[in-house]
Order: C-alpha cells, then sequence, then structure tokens
C-alpha cells in the first residue's frame, strides 16, 4: 500500500524559505498534490503538478512564492517555499491531486514567526 512521507518543515521568519519533500513508496502516473492544514481550518490544495512536471496549478495565495516539482526517477515530490508569511503556518500533507486520496502521512509542519 502506498505510503507518503513528508519531511522539511521547520520554522522560518517572514520572507525565509523552506523546502518540503514528499518521498512516495511506489511509482506513481498520477498529478501530485500539496495540501496544507492550518489549525481550526480544513485541509486545502496549494499547489498541484501533472506527471511530466507540467502543467502545475497553485492556489492563489501561493502564486509567486511557491514552486512543486517533482522527480519521478526518485519518487518524489517538493514544494520550494520562499517568502513565507505568518498565514503559510501549517501542517503540509502531499498526496493524489484529485480521485481517491492514498492514506495521508504524518504531514510535515511549517511554522512562520517572527
Amino acid at each position: 500500500q502506498m505510503q507518503l512521507v513528508e519531511s522539511g518543515g521547520g520554522s522560518a521568519q517572514p520572507g525565509g524559505s523552506l523546502r518540503l519533500s514528499c518521498l512516495m513508496t511506489e511509482t506513481v502516473f498520477v498529478s501530485m498534490a500539496w495540501y496544507r492544514q492550518a489549525p481550526g481550518k480544513e485541509r486545502e490544495l496549494v499547489a498541484s503538478i501533472s506527471r511530466g512536471g507540467t502543467p502545475t496549478f497553485y492556489a492563489d495565495s501561493v502564486k509567486g512564492r511557491l514552486t512543486i516539482s517533482r522527480d519521478d526517477a526518485k519518487n518524489l515530490v517538493y514544494l520550494q517555499m520562499n517568502n513565507l508569511k505568518p498565514e503559510d503556518t501549517a501542517v503540509y500533507y502531499c498526496n493524489k491531486a484529485s480521485g481517491n486520496m492514498w492514506p495521508w502521512g504524518q504531514g510535515a509542519q511549517v511554522t512562520v514567526s517572527s
């Protein structure tokens, strides 16, 4: 069964950067996405990427600051996070971009504060 392992979270100051990684235990042939869930809020999709790397999609709140990429040879999906804002504070998860989701991983906590 597919397992998703997110890593790379941590603390950053506003304007800082973090890079998240998602390791998939099986090779995938679907569009992948990063989601986030802030305290007291529902999980939301922030970025997705099709198989092959294009096209990509970004939520308006992260456009121009977050970049999703994938390395299918290594079963990895990345999320480069630049110019971080306090409102980016959340637990970040990866999963399919649509359809029936695989079991969710533990997520990567991102905390942005001064």
